[in-house]
């Protein structure tokens, strides 16, 4: 039977190898960390997204469950609600996006600890199963969503710690409309463990702050498809970040932050990098590796990621990527933003500049962005993303409860 698998593997390309290189000798070099469950990369929300997708160490938000658990601790409100919507190969179709659904609740009466959730569902939208003359025979929906839920303590006045459990979910298969063979999706289960650290300098006659944060998230199991067949790590990741916000004038304040994030995940082997004396594939060694780095388990794989490159130390460092952004805002009320995300073009090229505003009232924010590539085609290229914020204390004040 055909199939339209095409389809398929070209939404799971461009998830999991964001671009390709742009010539022949480039190609030759290209050389992505892949993972299971990619959409866990994706930035939910609509403020990050506007900054460059960093927001380890700016103020804590709604969405702080994706960026940095520990920063809810610091959460001047005492609960809120978010909601956002990222649509996804715009350009393509119309049914691919990503929705997001997150929270936190800030408990106890000493104002220093917080439980959060969140609930992030990827659709790659309506896939048409045809025969061999092209008689549809059957559509799937293939998904994938990610459930958490989050802790936060502040430890001291100025440094917090959270931690997060997740379950993972990812149906990628199909069935054969003339098989009796059924596939079943991947689930797995993960670990995120975050801090975050505030200061408050003072910088002439100004107040500032400065904040400084990591998170590592997505430590877990792997994510097994084709049965448990074909294992996949998960996007284990390591972001590190810092802000600094200063006032400009009286209730106008910008800030100014910079996130730098590597995969905790080992390199796949490649062909190319196993050749003999006189400079033929040596198949034996390359399939020894690739059988070794199947059997890698997601902890090996971790220490792993930071010496196994095949270009060394030196393609350890181009799997770095780096978000710079910046966030004006008046009296918390209105805002501006923009930012810049790099990705060598070895590790998937990303190269995109962003724009953003939002606005902000008692109870509700709105945030909007928009991003512009600039090295190749995005799947979110052009594209505008929403994110609303609901704040319980707003709503308590607006219906007259204290």
């Amino acid at each position: 039977m055909k199939i339209k698998g095409i389809i398929v593997a070209a939404l799971i390309t461009a998830l999991s190898i964001p671009a390709k290189a742009a010539d022949e000798n480039a190609a030759n070099q290209f050389n992505p960390v892949q993972t299971g469950v990619t959409s866990l990369n994706i930035a939910p929300d609509a403020r990050g997204a506007a900054m460059g997708d960093l927001g380890v160490a700016t103020e804590p938000d709604a969405y702080s469950q994706y960026w940095n658990p520990s920063k809810y601790a610091f959460a001047y409100s005492t609960a809120a609600i978010s909601l956002s919507y990222t649509p996804w190969l715009r350009k393509l179709v119309n049914d691919i996006f990503l929705a997001n659904m997150s929270g936190y609740w800030k408990i106890g009466s000493s104002d220093n600890q917080a439980v959060s959730a969140s609930l992030r569902y990827f659709s790659l939208g309506e896939i048409k199963m045809t025969d061999n003359v092209g008689t549809v025979t059957n559509t799937v929906n293939p998904y994938e969503l990610a459930f958490d839920l989050g802790y936060s303590r502040k430890l001291s006045e100025s440094f917090s710690m959270g931690v997060a459990l997740r379950y993972i979910y990812s149906d990628l298969a199909f069935s054969d409309a003339y098989s009796a063979e059924q596939q079943s999706g991947a689930s797995a289960f993960a670990a995120d463990i975050s801090g975050f650290l505030t200061t408050y300098p003072i910088i002439g006659r100004n107040e500032c702050q400065w904040s400084w944060g990591f998170n590592i998230s997505n430590i877990g199991s792997k994510v097994s498809y084709n049965d448990g067949n074909d294992p996949a790590f998960l996007p284990t990741n390591l972001r590190l970040g810092t802000t600094f916000t200063f006032p400009i004038a009286q209730a106008n304040n910008l800030a100014l932050s910079l996130d730098i994030n590597k995969l905790l995940v080992p390199t796949r082997p490649r062909q190319s990098d196993y050749k003999t004396e006189d400079g033929t594939d040596d198949q034996l060694a390359y399939e020894e590796a690739l059988e070794d780095w199947r059997n890698t388990s997601s902890i090996s794989g971790i220490f792993k990621s930071f010496s196994d490159a095949p270009g060394g130390f030196k393609e350890e460092l181009k799997e770095i990527t780096v978000s710079m952004g910046a966030e004006y805002n008046y009296n918390q009320q209105f805002f501006v933003r923009a930012g810049y995300f790099y990705e060598n073009a070895m590790k998937g090229n990303r190269q995109y500049f962003s724009f953003g505003a939002g606005f902000s009232l008692n109870v509700i924010q709105l945030d909007a962005a928009y991003m512009l590539a600039t090295a190749q085609n995005s799947p979110l290229d052009q594209t505008l993303r929403f994110s609303l914020t609901f704040d319980m204390d707003g709503l308590k004040h607006l219906l007259g409860k204290n």
